[in-house]
């Protein structure tokens, strides 16, 4: 057998095992028309969908969002039961007292005889919680075992309560994820415009509020004879966050918008966008997340028939 049959044989092998699952793409029926190049591709678009998936559905994935709750200043009761002032949907009766102090801190004092870790370490008296502002990143406050897990979170200028619980029926009865059928076409060269100085993006989000998110310039690509332009948001690392709308949303894409990663130009700018690796917010898979919306200069005039399609949850 030549080189070249050889590695087909081996990538359709492989991904013959991926697509009996979630977001499968290969299509046996085109097996003996496809270039080992062709099967490379597709076996990177289904891994990566393997992973989103298993991201999602990780025990502290989106998936696994029970609760966000609002905690206005001073202190609130927290637990199961009804009598609480922060009704938990899942979780022990009556968990313990959660304060907002007035100079911004968080304090939480654990019910007798609940067993709760903080970051990992069994919590007998008050314990002093980390927000998502801190650069260490926020308090972990576990109970039932660990199973469940609540943070701190600032958004808004407000606090919250932000409840994960590996129980979630959003991740015990999660559905399926739908896709556009892979497509080299839809990954784009593209160039990066910078803007002339450092300048923040005001970003809406889904609860009615604002962002200033870090822009450090424009990213750039031809579709169908025409440019089309996205704002990119810099999160740090090695990628640029582009949060878009087009013209598929409501219409086979989930209606708020898409998010995509791409890679940091080269030293001459160069780099692209990979629209088979778009993909639906938090927001499409829970209430309680606190999503980016596009910006307005973000709202293409184009319909991105790739990447994800609207989840729809299992039943539906």
């Amino acid at each position: 057998m030549r080189p070249a049959a050889t590695l087909a044989a081996v990538l359709i092998a492989s991904l013959a095992l991926a697509a009996c699952g979630d977001g499968g793409i290969f299509d046996f029926q085109q097996e003996d028309t496809m270039s080992p190049e062709q099967i490379a591709f597709k076996q990177r678009e289904q891994q990566w969908r393997e992973q989103r998936r298993a991201e999602l559905l990780s025990e502290e994935g989106w998936a696994s969002l029970v609760g966000l709750h609002w905690v206005g200043p001073g202190p609130h009761f927290l637990g199961s039961n009804a009598g609480n002032g922060i009704q938990l949907s899942v979780g022990p009766e009556h968990l313990g007292m959660i304060e907002l102090r007035g100079d911004g801190r968080v304090r939480f004092v654990p019910e007798r005889g609940v067993q709760v870790r903080v970051d990992g370490v069994p919590l007998a008296g008050q314990a002093w919680l980390r927000t998502d502002a801190d650069p260490k990143g926020p308090s972990r406050l576990e109970f039932d075992g660990g199973r469940g897990v609540a943070t701190v979170i600032i958004r808004n200028g407000r606090h919250a309560l932000r409840v994960r619980h590996q129980d979630a029926p959003t991740r015990t009865g999660f559905g399926s994820l739908a896709y556009w059928p892979a497509d080299p076409d839809w990954v784009l060269p593209a160039r990066f415009e910078p803007h002339p100085e450092p300048r923040v993006l005001e970003v809406a989000n889904i609860i009615g509020g604002f962002e200033q998110m870090p822009n450090p310039g424009v990213v750039v690509f031809q579709r169908d004879g025409a440019e089309h332009r996205l704002e990119a948001i810099d999160e740090g690392g090695d990628r640029l966050f582009l949060v878009f709308a087009d013209g598929t949303n409501g219409h086979g894409s989930y209606g708020a918008g898409r998010f995509v990663y791409v890679p940091r130009p080269d030293a001459e700018g160069r780099l692209e966008v990979n629209f088979n690796r778009a993909y639906s917010p938090p927001c499409a898979f829970t209430p309680f997340a606190t999503c980016p919306l596009p910006p307005d200069a973000n709202r293409l005039a184009l319909a991105i028939t790739a990447g994800e399609q609207a989840y729809q949850p299992r039943g539906s």
